[in-house]
């Protein structure tokens, strides 16, 4: 493999420390009354006022839902480089090709065992 495992390993951990601050942000969002400025939030508020605010709460937590999913994928490859398991195919044992590991540096399984599991 001619992967610059070091350069990879940067990418990976810049990801995973932009991952870990976004988390860390929409977990220290205040009260939906504090994000909106609105005191008087759920007495005069109007429908539609509320809806957004609902809409945008329920938007950070699937987006934090995603963050931490991509979190531990990203875990996963920093410990795969350390114990030199980088870029085997967790099913069939083979290479990974470079072209994926460079899309995807979190990718567990090679395009081939990818494929069949989402067919099943």
């Amino acid at each position: 493999m001619t992967l610059d495992l070091a350069r990879v390993r940067s990418e990976l951990e810049s990801e995973r420390d932009r991952l870990r601050a976004a988390i860390e942000a929409v977990n220290h969002a205040g009260s939906l009354s504090d994000e909106t400025g609105d005191l008087s939030i759920g007495r005069d508020d109007h429908i539609a006022d509320t809806a957004s605010d609902t809409l945008m709460r329920e938007l950070d937590e699937g987006l934090e839902e995603n963050a931490e999913h991509l979190l531990v994928k990203i875990e996963g490859a920093l410990k795969r480089i350390e114990d030199g398991t980088y870029g085997i195919c967790t099913n069939c044992g083979k290479q990974i090709p470079e072209e994926r590991l460079e899309a995807r540096p979190w990718a567990t399984l090679c395009i081939d065992c990818q494929r069949d599991r989402e067919r099943r």
